[in-house]
């Protein structure tokens, strides 16, 4: 099992005792922050741990867990995720999730969840040394156990980069019905969208269609009369010369050309956003912030596309 050079390296017990420790020291160095504990038997250097992210400790996680499984396992569903590069917004990352065929049982505990569900041959990859369910099952597994706003992201996500396609979703899908979540996983899978850019797109995207919006395009490009290119919106309704911003900022490709200023960008962009305007667009902007305020996006959207509204 090989470790991304930018993760600290894991100091498992048996690996300690051979080196020359025992368990006393070991317990010395825990109690006196020199160590500090990813799980029992499996410890960082704090000062090390300091420095993780939520994902890298996830990662040093699942190396410590599968080091204690008596029989093999698939990293999957979250953890999979993490070690794929799919974004968890809101998922929780305190267990690592494998995955066992059936008849296996399920040997769970405070840091480990085993799923038993079969898995094909051809949906276990290897990652860093680790046998791991692959993007496409990894995508269908998280649609059929978390929430379905989270799901959408890392299902567009792994759209975006081309880490998987939605034929190879469809097809493995069918695999799976009939299973727990399966119908959620299918939900997902028919609403997600590999142009959103960002996990704040895809929450925009799903707070919009959860308000009863008609769905919007995406990355709309919009240009003056001449074909002069003016900007780009994340999400638009062309009929009615509606634009939709996530985060407030307007694409217009590079802002900072070589030697300008931020002040002149801002003075740029506030040019091209007028330009916009005096095309017949109306812009709707929001942040993040605004995204957990029940109803305030929607509204924005739909003030937007009543000033626009058809005569």
């Amino acid at each position: 099992m090989s470790v991304p050079a930018d993760l600290p390296p894991l100091i498992l017990r048996p690996r300690a005792l051979a080196d020359g420790y025992d368990d006393k020291e070991i317990a010395r160095h825990r109690r006196s922050g020199v160590w500090s504990s990813v799980r029992r038997g499996a410890y960082v250097g704090s000062a090390s741990a300091e420095a993780l992210t939520r994902r890298s400790r996830h990662r040093l996680l699942i190396e410590a867990t599968l080091s204690k499984l008596r029989r093999p396992a698939v990293v999957s569903h979250a953890s999979a995720a993490v070690l794929h590069g799919l974004p968890l917004w809101s998922v929780p990352l305190t267990a690592v999730h494998v995955t066992r065929n059936p008849p296996a049982k399920s040997d769970s505990d405070r840091n480990l969840i085993c799923h038993v569900c079969r898995l094909g041959p051809d949906e276990v990859t290897v990652v860093d040394g680790m046998a791991v369910t692959t993007p496409t099952r990894t995508i269908l597994d998280l649609g059929r156990l978390i929430a379905f706003t989270p799901a959408v992201i890392a299902a567009d996500d792994g759209l975006r980069r081309i880490l998987t396609t939605r034929e190879f979703l469809m097809t493995s899908l069918q695999d799976l019905i009939g299973t727990r979540g399966s119908r959620n996983a299918a939900r997902v899978v028919q609403f997600a969208d590999g142009r959103s850019e960002s996990v704040g797109e895809s929450r925009s995207r799903v707070v919009l269609a959860e308000a009863g919006l008609p769905a919007p395009e995406l990355q709309v490009e919009v240009f003056a009369e001449g074909g002069f290119f003016l900007g780009r919106g994340d999400f638009g309704y062309r009929q009615q010369k509606v634009l939709g911003e996530f985060d407030g900022r307007v694409k217009y490709g590079r802002l900072l050309r070589p030697g300008q200023s931020a002040g002149d960008a801002v003075f740029d962009e506030k040019r091209r956003e007028d330009a916009i305007r005096d095309a017949g667009w109306q812009l709707a902007r929001w942040t993040w912030a605004d995204l957990d305020v029940r109803g305030l996006v929607a509204a924005r959207m739909q003030r937007a596309l009543g000033r626009n509204r058809p005569t």
